[in-house]
């Protein structure tokens, strides 16, 4: 009887490890375009993959004041996909009433380029590496 029990735990913990994807690094740019928004201040970005956060914002830069906002962020993930939506004035969401912004992952590391203007859905995303 022991050494059934014995072999039934080793059975599930090789069953439960086995289970377990490998993460991948990602690395994503986000271009924000806010030159059509009149005081963007405060902009940055909210999500659902941690370095991201749907209650605090990354704040996002416009080094050169030619009103595109950038951030890099790098994360470890066994996901498909991030959800996003970018904001203003640190609390004022995009595309109010709509589905949230996505960016399908593969399963491999990758570099992407996320290009977008702020409230338009569309957007251009180029995998760089």
């Amino acid at each position: 009887m022991k050494t059934l029990k014995k072999l039934l735990v080793a059975t599930v913990l090789i069953l439960f490890s086995s289970c377990v994807q490998d993460t991948h690094l990602k690395t994503i740019h986000f271009k924000l375009d806010m030159s059509n928004v009149e005081n963007a201040s405060e902009v940055g970005i909210r999500g659902s993959h941690l370095p991201l956060s749907w209650n605090e914002t990354t704040f996002m830069k416009d080094e050169d004041n030619d009103g595109i906002y950038e951030v890099s962020i790098t994360l470890q993930s066994a996901s498909y996909n991030i959800e996003f939506k970018f904001v203003n004035r640190n609390k004022e969401f995009e595309l109010k009433d709509k589905k949230n912004r996505s960016i399908r992952f593969e399963y491999k590391p990758e570099t992407i380029l996320y290009e977008a203007v702020f409230n338009l859905p569309n957007a251009e995303t180029s995998i760089l590496k």
